[in-house]
């Protein structure tokens, strides 16, 4: 469908489908997709070494991910996505305790997750609110947000 985003890989979850994007080597987005949406094998060498980093860390959640990712976002973001790359699997951060850190506001914080566009490689589920999961993706219920639970619930975070 010409609607569609153009994915070189399409990889299955638990939680959802995984839809792969790169532009020449490095990474430019992670897309939950739903379990309806098709599988597709990366053909290419770039993609099909970020997919196996992805089945690797589906497989065993304390393995990160680690490639080159497109420069894109703000230089805000890219702070905020920075330091999200830090936080290890099976720990969380609050919005609030990583907006004091970064001398901002959560709501900046949680907006440059919304605006995350490779979650897995920088792990925004792992920003959480004082009281509870927050959102994900600007949602605080729904499809993302169980995926958000499922990906904290794999890391022994919940």
């Amino acid at each position: 469908m010409a609607d569609r985003p153009d994915y070189q890989a399409v990889i299955d979850a638990a939680c959802c489908r995984f839809g792969v994007r790169m532009r020449g080597h490095e990474l430019l987005s992670i897309d939950f997709l739903p379990r309806t949406w098709l599988l597709m094998d990366a053909t290419e060498r770039n993609v099909s070494a970020v997919v196996q980093q992805i089945e690797a860390y589906l497989a065993d959640p304390q393995l990160s991910i680690s490639c080159r990712l497109f420069s894109q976002g703000t230089p805000f973001q890219q702070r905020v996505w920075q330091r999200l790359r830090q936080i290890p699997p099976g720990s969380t951060l609050t919005y609030g305790a990583l907006a004091a850190e970064l001398g901002t506001s959560p709501r900046a914080v949680g907006n440059a997750c919304r605006a995350n566009p490779c979650p897995l490689v920088v792990p925004c589920h792992r920003v959480v609110a004082a009281t509870g999961l927050g959102g994900f993706a600007g949602r605080r219920s729904g499809t993302k947000l169980a995926i958000k639970a499922w990906l904290l619930r794999h890391e022994g975070a919940l």
